[in-house]
């Protein structure tokens, strides 16, 4: 018969654990890297939400190779656009069996492919997979989101790693849990949230929810049971010394806009979202002039933007600049943002959505950006050049019309509140693990004293 700990225990929630012991930590993985890899081994299905440089594509290559071993079937690694090449060198470099496929063939013991590609296979063939980048998930369109959920629904080990998991989006936190086999989004939202009439709480598509009462810890206890979270090793108690980031210089330069927008006598800094995407296309060739001309000519550089008509002009006016759009193939934005990588291009044109993810570009330190109110993105695209194993100081260069002024201090104020709120869930994490590494309440019932 179940006791009243058992059904406190399910009530819960907390995910159990579904893996198995580890059989292979190799000695090139860190301290902290070790400890995280044998924890998502051991839970089966779990999140990684590591910083970027701290090394998530060694651990889901470990993390890979010990399900391999285990189910005697292959697994998957599902990448971002031009990831899966970078991904195959580095296990390469670490003696581990691993290649890319782009044909739905299996190439090796660790298949690795792009998003892009996942209907070339059959989630029957494998023992388990990997979400590289998992938060890119959400900026899918609904087909290829819903292709990705589908292969994963039924297999037996899953590992999510992403950088962005930002602890203040709930919305990613739910569909995360969902797509390791958890509790659902719209469950999570019953069980933790309260629909908001007012214009506070939090954003759920155009609904506003806040937590219910006391719902808050055990909220982020839930969260701690399926994923870990660190932004650098001395959040989980190991040295930091080794991950110390070189210095980060973000300027604001601001184009005066000289030509009306349409019904206005005179040029009128922008107040409303709507005006501040005209006021973007009048200026076009005033800021994409001036990157033109801060574009150093001995050393890479990349540039962010957000229209078409920006990156087609940008690539024109500076001469070694090749720009990644759209409207190319997969193979084609693959090819230049792997050239990119290389160093086979010197000067990189593209939108945040399209290759912000991922990829390495520790050789550049000059960044262009035209601003934009997604902290995601922008996080993103900074982090492709500022991160571990930068060795130079980084310059981002903010190019803003006056009516975009104020963009800057919106992202400062999100980094902000994303800090804070990554602060509470580490809190909250270091808590779980202190106090319930076996994941079931410690502590008896007290009964009070007038019963």
């Amino acid at each position: 018969m179940a006791s009243y700990q058992d059904l406190l225990t399910r009530r819960t929630q907390l995910g159990g654990e579904f893996g198995f012991s580890p059989k292979y930590l190799p000695d090139f993985l860190f301290d902290f890297q070790r400890y995280l890899v044998e924890w998502a081994v051991r839970k089966g299905r779990g999140g990684v939400f590591a910083d970027c440089g701290l090394g998530k594509t060694p651990m889901q290559l470990v993390w890979a190779k010990n399900v391999r071993v285990h189910t005697g079937k292959p697994v998957l690694i599902l990448t971002p656009l031009a990831v899966a090449g970078q991904t195959a060198s580095e296990a390469e470099k670490f003696g581990i069996d691993a290649a890319v496929s782009r044909d739905g063939k299996l190439t090796a013991p660790i298949v690795i492919t792009n998003y892009e590609r996942l209907h070339y296979f059959n989630c029957e063939d494998f023992g388990g997979v990997v979400c590289d980048e998992s938060s890119a998930l959400k900026n899918f369109d609904s087909a290829r989101k819903k292709a990705v959920t589908e292969f994963m629904r039924n297999m037996e080990y899953r590992l999510l790693c992403t950088a962005t998991a930002a602890p203040n989006d709930y919305f990613e936190l739910g569909t995360s849990s969902e797509a390791l086999g958890y509790l659902g989004f719209r469950d999570m939202i019953t069980k933790f949230f309260k629909q908001e009439m007012g214009t506070g709480g939090l954003g759920f598509g155009r609904s506003k929810y806040r937590f219910r009462g006391h719902a808050e810890q055990p909220f982020w206890r839930w969260v701690c049971s399926w994923a870990r979270a660190i932004r650098r090793p001395s959040d989980l108690g190991f040295d930091d010394t080794r991950f110390v980031l070189p210095p980060l210089n973000e300027v604001e330069r601001i184009v005066e806009n000289s030509t009306p927008r349409d019904g206005m006598l005179f040029s009128i800094p922008a107040r409303s979202m709507r005006e501040e995407r005209e006021e973007r296309r009048i200026t076009i060739n005033e800021r994409c002039e001036l990157v033109a001309s801060m574009i150093p000519k001995d050393r890479p550089a990349v540039i962010w933007c957000h229209l078409n008509a920006e990156g087609d002009l940008l690539s024109k006016l500076i001469p070694d600049a090749e720009q990644v759009s759209g409207s190319m193939s997969d193979d084609a934005k693959e090819d230049r943002l792997k050239a990119f990588t290389d160093g086979g291009l010197r000067v990189l044109v593209s939108k945040p959505k399209i290759g912000c993810w991922g990829l390495n570009w520790q050789h550049c330190s000059d960044v262009y950006t035209f601003p934009s109110h997604s902290f995601e993105q922008y996080y993103q695209a900074v982090r492709r050049c500022w991160r571990f194993g930068q060795t130079n100081p980084v310059t981002v260069n903010i190019i803003a019309t006056e009516g975009e002024a104020g963009i800057t201090a919106n992202l400062q104020r999100k980094a902000k509140q994303a800090e804070q709120m990554f602060e509470g869930l580490v809190s909250h994490m270091n808590d779980e693990l202190a106090i319930d590494r076996t994941e079931f309440f410690t502590m008896q019932e007290r009964m009070p004293s007038w019963l």
